[in-house]
């Protein structure tokens, strides 16, 4: 090889590590410059205020899958758990907004380590083992529903999803404290040092007597944990249980604001602003869109292309 197809490569490579770290944050400052030139009304404060109150189920789901993928894991579940929270609020709501808000926690808490479980000490790859539950959490949620949507009507339980505390919508409130939660989790703690050493290396993790199955279990917990309190926040600025729809498509959602955040699928790094990032990143591109009569479905398939090219850009430096 000769010096001048090395320097391509190493520049080729520079290119994308800084599209990997930064691009996200660049891809966010040019749709807003975009909607604020081409897009009637984007300027209000109420248009804002429904973009946050919609990007922060999206960007909470994606904190939990965040650090799943930063064990090299994934969560393909993330969606079904919020239906199956969705589905047990309304059984518990009689006896009060915090122990309808726990039961739809503890189901989280149960998904997760079930999944954690199978990853950890069963064996199974986290594709299959949490592919399992995407399919039967669901079907799980419209049992206990029996299929329908269900009212809800107590006026506690609906301030979450639409109230404000310090004129901060409160589902904005609660994804912002859990991104700093992640993100001390992350940095300050040894559980989250071991998380990205188990993500970077896990064979070698294991020989250095790190607790390399209780983490995983612990991180898919969290992740159950993440997705239930979305699904709970959903629920209630919804005003209605809908297991048939809620956290439809939320795996895509929260995997891409995780990938397109920086946080490699190869795992050993976990990218906390960055995932945020992702995540309001996603909102913008769906509203954008939506706002310029485009269907739903071109929504789609263009958060699959930013996914495609930002798995590209991850492969490209990688391959340094």
């Amino acid at each position: 090889m000769t010096s001048t197809d090395t320097g391509t490569r190493s520049s080729r490579a520079r290119k994308s590590g800084w599209l990997q770290a930064y691009g996200v944050y660049l891809a966010v400052v040019v749709l807003l410059a975009f909607n604020l030139l081409f897009t009637a009304n984007f300027l209000s404060g109420a248009n804002f205020r429904t973009q946050l109150l919609q990007a922060a189920p999206v960007c909470i789901v994606a904190l939990g899958m965040a650090l799943v993928i930063g064990t090299e894991g994934v969560d393909l579940s993330v969606g079904a758990v919020m239906a199956l929270s969705a589905a047990l609020i309304p059984l518990y709501l009689g006896y009060g907004v915090f122990l309808s808000i726990l039961m739809a926690l503890a189901a989280g808490l149960v998904a997760g380590l079930f999944n954690g479980f199978l990853v950890a000490y069963i064996g199974i790859q986290p594709i299959v083992a949490t592919l399992a539950l995407l399919v039967g959490g669901r079907g799980l949620a419209l049992v206990i529903a029996e299929g329908r949507l269900v009212e809800v009507r107590n006026p506690e339980f609906l301030a979450l999803g639409n109230d404000d505390l310090f004129g901060i919508p409160v589902s904005v409130l609660v994804a912002a404290v859990l991104s700093v939660v992640v993100g001390l989790l992350v940095r300050r703690t040894t559980f989250g040092r071991r998380l990205v050493a188990i993500g970077g290396n896990r064979s070698a993790s294991t020989l250095a007597g790190l607790p390399v199955k209780p983490v995983l279990l612990g991180v898919y917990a969290l992740c159950g944990v993440f997705a239930a309190v979305a699904g709970v926040l959903a629920t209630a600025r919804l005003g209605a249980s809908d297991p048939a729809d809620t956290g439809m498509l939320m795996e895509l959602s929260a995997i891409t604001a995780v990938v397109v955040g920086g946080t490699p699928l190869t795992g050993g790094r976990v990218r906390v602003l960055g995932t945020v990032m992702g995540a309001v990143l996603m909102q913008l591109v769906h509203a954008t869109l939506i706002k310029h009569d485009l269907p739903d479905s071109t929504a789609q398939m263009v958060q699959a292309a930013i996914i495609v090219v930002a798995v590209y850009a991850a492969r490209e430096r990688s391959s340094r």
